[in-house]
C-alpha cells in the first residue's frame, strides 16, 4: 500500500503541466519569498478543439511557495469558451466520456490537485466544465462550472453537431 501511494504521488510530480500563464496579481505581502498571489491560466481542451478554459487559482508565495513545497487553497474559478469550431466525438456526445479530466495541476508537493472535468449535456448541447480540488485522504467541496453552448461557428461551414473525421475513426 505504501509504495501504491509513493508511486501516485511520484506521478503528480512529474505531471505535465499545459496551461499557459496569462498574469497575476498579489494578495498578501511576503518578507521572504514571493508574495502570496490569483494566478491566471489558460489552456484549451485537446479532445474539443475550439474551447479554451481560464483559470483563476490560489498561489501561496514565501519561502515554502518559492521551493515548491507550499500547499494552494483550494479556491478556483473557471470560465470556458467557445473559440472556433467545436467537433464533438461520438463518445463526447454519448455521454461516455462524462467526468473525463481534461486539465490537472499540483497544488501541493505530493497530495493535492487541482483538476478539470468536462460533462456533456445533450439534452441542451452545452459543455459543462468542473473544476475542484482533491486530496489522497480528504478533498475540498470547493469547486466552479462553466458551461459552454455549443454553436455553429461562421465561415467554419459546421453546425456544431458534426463529429470530427480523425474522432470517428478511431
Amino acid at each position: 500500500m505504501r509504495n501504491l501511494l509513493f508511486v501516485t504521488a511520484l506521478c503528480g510530480l512529474f505531471a505535465t503541466v499545459t496551461a499557459e500563464e496569462i498574469g497575476t496579481v498579489s494578495t498578501k505581502f511576503k518578507w521572504l519569498g514571493p508574495n502570496d498571489k490569483i494566478a491566471v491560466e489558460v489552456f484549451e481542451d485537446q479532445d474539443v478543439p475550439g474551447v479554451a478554459c481560464y483559470l483563476s487559482r490560489a498561489k501561496t508565495g514565501g519561502i515554502k511557495g518559492a521551493i515548491g513545497v507550499a500547499e494552494d487553497t483550494s479556491d478556483a474559478s473557471i470560465s470556458c469558451r467557445q473559440i472556433g469550431p467545436i467537433n464533438l466525438t461520438d463518445k463526447i456526445r454519448a455521454g461516455k466520456a462524462d467526468g473525463e479530466e481534461v486539465f490537472k495541476k499540483r497544488t501541493s508537493l505530493i497530495f493535492k490537485s487541482m483538476q478539470v472535468v468536462r460533462f456533456f449535456d445533450s439534452r441542451r448541447n452545452v459543455l459543462v466544465y468542473l473544476t475542484y480540488s482533491d486530496r489522497i485522504i480528504e478533498g475540498s467541496p470547493k469547486n466552479s462550472i462553466s458551461v459552454v453552448p455549443v454553436q455553429p461557428w461562421p465561415g467554419s461551414g459546421t453546425t456544431g453537431m458534426e463529429i470530427s473525421a480523425q474522432a470517428s475513426d478511431s
